[in-house]
């Protein structure tokens, strides 16, 4: 007589629950590693485009962007430039020097998906833009509601 071969149901029940273990200690640490990259990814967003508004400030003595004639966005990212006033470039024939464009596009916020920004409070309310752009003091941030250290405040990360 020949035996049966194969697993029993208690063996199979057993793999089952081990694996399910396995897989309950191993997705947490996929979030985490989410999480860590969305931040990471916006704080070399923020690095950026503070670095190009400096930039920019130095070309157009001391003034921020949207300062002159040519909105924040318009000053950042037209291809056509802007002049010294911060006006927009109208003529590669009108005197004086091109600045820009300082990014090709204004960068999407990794934790809301917005590449939209928000001037001076303009539609109060974090998570309503990507990003907010304060014209007196130059200060840029994030503008979602993301909670860094769970203690309830959102934005925390903002100030990276």
């Amino acid at each position: 007589m020949k035996a049966k071969r194969g697993f029993t149901l208690v063996e199979i029940l057993i793999v089952v629950v081990i694996l399910g273990i396995l897989a309950a200690i191993v997705i947490p640490q996929f979030t985490e590693a989410s999480t860590e990259a969305k931040l990471s990814s916006l704080c070399s967003d923020l690095q950026t485009v503070r670095s190009q508004i400096e930039l920019y400030k130095v070309q157009h003595n001391d003034k921020l962007p949207g300062a002159g004639g040519a909105s924040f966005e318009d000053a950042m990212t037209s291809t056509t430039g802007t002049d010294v006033d911060g006006d927009a470039w109208v003529d590669l024939v009108t005197s004086g020097t091109k600045y820009g464009p300082y990014l090709q596009q204004i960068p999407t916020n990794s934790f809301n998906q917005f590449a939209t920004v928000r001037i001076d409070g303009a539609d109060p309310g974090a998570n309503t833009h990507g990003w907010r752009f304060n014209t007196t003091n130059g200060d840029f941030r994030a503008d979602d509601d993301y909670d860094q250290d769970g203690d309830g405040t959102p934005g925390d990360h903002t100030t990276l």
